[in-house]
């Protein structure tokens, strides 16, 4: 079962190195790592999707992480999307196939290029019109301006985001359990769907 770690760590040379070292030495194989964010304070953020051999458990990865100097691991959780991660060029790319769909076609693959658990389109009157497999379907229309982090009453569980498609329409995803979504994640959430909408109304 492949779990996704997120770790900070030194934007530094040499600290992807020893991060691969030590999950290593401690029963995980690597998969991919993708850099989520790079911060001002001379840190980043990254997204290791990591296999574990041996009988080896992911505590142990946690633990052999948090000893370096500088790393701290963020959050660590069963991966169901297993390996097939998707980027967002890759993304673009699917867009394109169908223009017309583009839209919905987002909605598919928000969760595996954010991470997510699933995604749902969601109107202010008739509720859910598309969404991915393990999205509720009695998610409500929120009022949002702009792209953000949402809370929902009576789920604690949950980590929510969403973006406006217009006066009547939002798109919410969400991570059971978290980790919390990022500016910059809320960054390229806005613009993937931004070029969704943009494909749909040109096709």
């Amino acid at each position: 079962m492949p779990f996704l770690l997120r770790v900070e760590l030194p934007d530094v040379p040499g600290s992807l190195g020893r991060l691969a070292t030590a999950i290593g030495e401690a029963g995980g194989d690597i998969e991919a790592i993708e850099i989520v964010e790079k911060r001002h304070d001379g840190t980043a953020l990254d997204d290791v999707l990591l296999e574990m051999s041996g009988g080896a458990m992911p505590d142990s990865v946690v633990s052999a992480c948090n000893q370096l100097d500088g790393v701290q691991v963020v959050w660590i959780s069963r991966y169901a999307a297993g390996g097939n991660l998707v980027l967002d060029l890759e993304a673009v790319e699917e867009l394109t196939a169908k223009p017309a769909e583009a839209v919905d076609r987002c909605v598919d693959l928000l969760p595996i290029t954010f991470r997510a658990d699933w995604a749902a389109r969601v109107h202010r009157v008739s509720g859910v019109r598309h969404r991915t497999e393990a999205a509720p379907d009695g998610l409500e229309f929120v009022e949002i301006d702009r792209t953000e982090r949402l809370e929902m009453e009576g789920d604690d569980v949950t980590i929510y985001a969403a973006v406006r498609l217009d006066g009547n329409e939002i798109i919410v995803i969400g991570r059971r359990g978290g980790p919390e979504f990022l500016d910059s994640e809320l960054a390229r959430l806005d613009h993937l769907v931004g070029l969704a909408q943009t494909m749909a109304r040109v096709g």
